[in-house]
């Protein structure tokens, strides 16, 4: 199995001044259940090399089993460090991609044409795409094969805005992902705050927040042995 995981560049948190990045857990915890499964991993960014981190998602209180297993993988890291840059990157090497969420994708992974164009490729090819919490943003302006909105009557998830509220980031991001969908026609579902909650809309799989991450990644393995 070849596994595509992509992550963004951006570090600024909107106007405000702090930093932001990719989730440290939405990173770490398909990372290795795609590693434990035997999978080939490459990361891609938009820019390549080290992706920024959201400080918060490295904090005491959010460290999870994966982190912390992170945190002593030197491998892992380095493999990290070295992101390859989207722009190198073929569809047609890959059997499924996934892409973590962080607030960073809204500002440049959801306007970055080598990721739309990905997208769009392992759609056509009919590949499992995983996508967790902020990270379905990056579906914006992804089209279908008919050239609508490819989001339009699909099942999907991603960070509700009552947890945007939660994390006072209404004001600050540049859309709402449960808006944005709503008004392109997509079936917009969410569970609980802060709880893993998944749907699966034929071979796209979305995670609703940091939680839901593991459990996306595991989907797509399902989805990949399904097919072989």
């Amino acid at each position: 199995m070849n596994v595509l995981m992509v992550l963004t560049s951006h570090d600024q948190l909107g106007n405000t001044g702090k930093k932001t990045g990719f989730w440290l857990e939405e990173f770490t915890s398909p990372y290795y259940v795609f590693k434990d499964a035997g999978a080939n991993i490459v990361i891609a960014s938009p820019k390549g090399g080290q992706p920024p981190l959201d400080p918060k998602s490295d904090a005491p209180d959010a460290q999870t089993d994966s982190t912390r297993r992170f945190a002593k993988d030197s491998e892992a890291q380095q493999q990290l460090a070295t992101t390859l840059p989207l722009d190198q990157i073929n569809a047609a090497d890959f059997d499924t991609v996934f892409y973590a969420g962080g607030h960073g994708p809204l500002w440049d992974l959801t306007n970055d044409q080598h990721s739309i164009q990905l997208l769009q490729a392992f759609d056509r090819a009919n590949k499992p795409m995983g996508l967790v919490c902020h990270a379905p943003a990056v579906l914006k302006n992804v089209k279908a094969a008919n050239g609508e909105s490819f989001v339009k009557g699909k099942k999907l998830t991603g960070f509700s805005n009552s947890e945007e509220a939660a994390v006072q980031l209404t004001d600050v991001v540049p859309f709402l992902i449960e808006d944005e969908f709503k008004k392109q026609g997509a079936h917009y579902e969410k569970g609980a705050d802060w709880n893993s909650y998944t749907v699966v809309d034929g071979h796209l799989i979305t995670g609703q927040n940091p939680a839901s991450s593991e459990a996306v990644a595991e989907q797509l393995l399902g989805m990949l042995k399904a097919q072989a």
